[in-house]
């Protein structure tokens, strides 16, 4: 099991420090955000003081950017890490893309990602081999390198491409395409289990995979603390990003999973009016406790055997403000990271048979 933090989210004159102290640490990974700051921006910074932390993004946000120069951003972050870059992408919500980032909606975001995808990958084949390129796609295509654009091979493997994914078309591609599945932290282990995961698993079979050829990170909401009174602070704090997220629509098929429809709505209605102080206040205390997992720091191995048995790397942020608190938590990622996973989600142990 691969255990990780995070860095980045703010200015970037703090993402080379909070990468380092990830690695101190002794996290196997980190990940830097995307919504204030450029992830991408983040992820060089943070590759470049470092030597053996894997740097992730989750996620760079895909259509506003053309796949070709993503693919060079990508690239040069391989080679500057040697390695160790995992690209993670996701998709955005049609208003965001639309009205934040001024980019065209196209009906079918699943389909679109993976087209996308496929063409980051025939950019990275084009430089690697140096043959010319051939992706000719209903979106995207590419089908013109020159030497003189060509960087040539990194000398080291590609990097992954992981997918964000709440839906189940787009947890199809993911199985299908990705090297990675990173479920959006809006999700709760019910759907995670009877949408996510087996949507993943057709994706799987449409590309001739098993589970060995994808890696998943534990998803959903959760809370780790020390004693069970601060799991119920901690619970508290969800208010907001459950609101904020509950109140995008494209998000509501896991509050029907739940039969939380009325509530998706009610959220929907009160962010159009700006209320987004109100929404918080909203969120009935039980909906807390079916989105969010919850374990003392000392259980945590029993919870990851038993709840993330499909997982290959979970996310675990720890305290680390003392000596103290940096000591404890360099116990707690040796200890959790002892936990052997299958990598199989419970009654998908059968092998995925090609399609």
């Amino acid at each position: 099991m691969k255990v990780g933090g995070g860095f980045g989210g703010g200015w970037l004159t703090g993402v080379a420090e909070a990468a380092r102290s990830a690695e101190a640490l002794g996290y196997d990974f980190a990940s830097t955000p995307e919504t204030q700051h450029d992830s991408m921006l983040a992820a060089t910074l943070a590759a470049a003081s470092t030597e053996k932390l894997e740097i992730q993004t989750s996620v760079t946000i895909a259509f506003p950017r053309s796949p070709t120069v993503l693919a060079m951003e990508a690239w040069d972050i391989q080679h500057l890490s040697k390695g160790r870059f995992t690209l993670g992408l996701g998709s955005q919500v049609k208003g965001h893309n639309q009205n934040r980032f001024s980019v065209e909606w196209t009906a079918g975001a699943a389909t679109r990602m993976r087209e996308y995808i496929r063409m980051v990958k025939a950019v990275w084949d084009s430089f690697e081999t140096g043959e010319k390129p051939n992706y000719v796609g209903n979106l995207y295509h590419f089908t013109l390198m020159t030497p003189n654009f060509n960087p040539g091979p990194t000398g080291f493997a590609r990097p992954k491409v992981a997918l964000a994914c709440v839906g189940d078309a787009m947890a199809r591609v993911a199985g299908e395409v990705a090297d990675a599945v990173f479920p959006h932290g809006f999700m709760t282990d019910k759907y995670m289990r009877e949408v996510v995961l087996p949507n993943v698993a057709i994706g799987l079979k449409r590309s001739g995979r098993t589970w060995k050829d994808v890696e998943i990170s534990g998803g959903g909401f959760t809370v780790f603390a020390e004693t069970e009174s601060e799991i119920e602070q901690g619970l508290e704090r969800l208010r907001q990003p459950i609101s904020f997220y509950g109140s995008t629509r494209s998000y509501h098929e896991v509050f029907e999973v739940h039969g939380l429809k009325d509530l998706g709505m009610q959220l929907h209605s009160m962010s159009l009016a700006g209320k987004w102080q109100e929404m918080q206040k909203v969120i009935p205390e039980d909906v807390l406790h079916v989105f969010a997992q919850t374990s003392t720091y000392d259980k945590l191995p029993q919870f990851v055997r038993e709840h993330r048995e499909y997982a290959t790397r979970i996310g675990l942020p720890l305290p680390t403000r003392t000596p103290a608190d940096r000591e404890r938590a360099t116990h707690i990622l040796e200890e959790v990271r002892k936990v052997a996973t299958p990598g199989v989600p419970r009654g998908m142990e059968k092998p995925v048979a090609p399609a």
